[in-house]
This record gives structure tokens, sequence and C-alpha cells, in this order.
């Protein structure tokens, strides 16, 4: 499973995979970053960590939701 991370930048928020050099997304605003990583993840399957403006975790998120480790 691959993790991607949402973090604020200086021009606004981006998506990037773990481990990757530049975002493979880009937006102004949280909201319009949440909405694409959603569309760019559909069909894969991967963790996606929702950081607030202090680099803390906001959220995690399993697409597809299925494969979600049960609690």
């Amino acid at each position: 499973m691959d993790n991607y991370h949402i973090t604020p930048t200086d021009s606004g928020w981006a998506l990037k995979k773990e481990g990757a050099e530049r975002a493979s997304k880009t937006a102004t605003t949280k909201a319009e970053i949440i909405k694409l990583a959603g569309e760019f993840l559909e069909g894969k399957t991967a963790s996606l960590k929702i950081h607030k403006e202090d680099g803390s975790i906001q959220e995690d998120r399993t697409y597809p939701r299925s494969a979600a480790p049960k609690k």
C-alpha cells in the first residue's frame, strides 16, 4: 500500500507520495487538495494522511475504504 500525505506549502497545499521529491498534486486550499486526492487515489490502494497547518496529522484515510484495517 502506498502512503500519501497532504501537507501545507508556501503557496497552498500539496499531495505527495511518501519518499517522493515532487508533489503529485497541488492546490491553493485544503478542501480543494482533499477533493483532488480522492480523485487521484481512485482505483489505487493507498493510505492518505491529512496534516494540519502545524504539521500534525488531522486525519488518516484508506483508499479504497474496504482496504482499511479492521479495528
